[in-house]
């Protein structure tokens, strides 16, 4: 078996802030789909339990490979911040802002494996791109119609 050059030991810690970035997403799109009140409930409580049906998707794989790599899967939840805004503008923008951090998460973890593990490249380079194309959804929800 080929050894990779990459830190294992930073690979496993990156991989594990992925894991509470995604788990804390869980809880926050969660929380988000019962403050949802009006006539556009049913809709957005839909787009936001799918969203933390994802990060709970996200939060194993990162999970998974963590022991893969022998590590051991974290269990903390990442930063959760009760703002007290329920206005669908305040949950998307909230939102949008968990969505940066988690693909700046992504980002570091691409960089410390770039060239080293196809696999973990791959699996980077995956998450980024749902990241992006979820931080470009968002921001056409916040956009004004016209």
């Amino acid at each position: 078996m080929v050894e990779n050059a990459y830190d294992k030991v930073a690979v496993i810690a990156q991989l594990n802030k992925i894991m509470e970035i995604e788990l804390a997403g869980v809880v926050r799109y969660t929380h988000y789909s019962l403050m949802v009140f009006g006539y556009a409930r049913i809709p957005i409580v839909g787009w936001l339990r799918d969203q933390a049906s994802e990060s709970l998707t996200h939060a194993v794989q990162a999970g998974e490979l963590v022991t893969q790599l022998e590590g051991h899967p974290s269990l903390a939840i990442g930063p959760l911040l009760e703002t007290h805004k329920h206005e669908i503008g305040d949950i998307l923008k909230e939102s949008l802002d968990h969505e940066q951090r988690a693909l700046a998460l992504y980002h570091e973890l691409f960089h410390l494996v770039e060239g080293e593990s196809i696999m973990l490249e791959e699996y980077s380079r995956q998450m980024i791109a749902k990241e992006e194309a979820h931080l470009g959804e968002v921001t056409k929800m916040l956009r004004a119609p016209g």
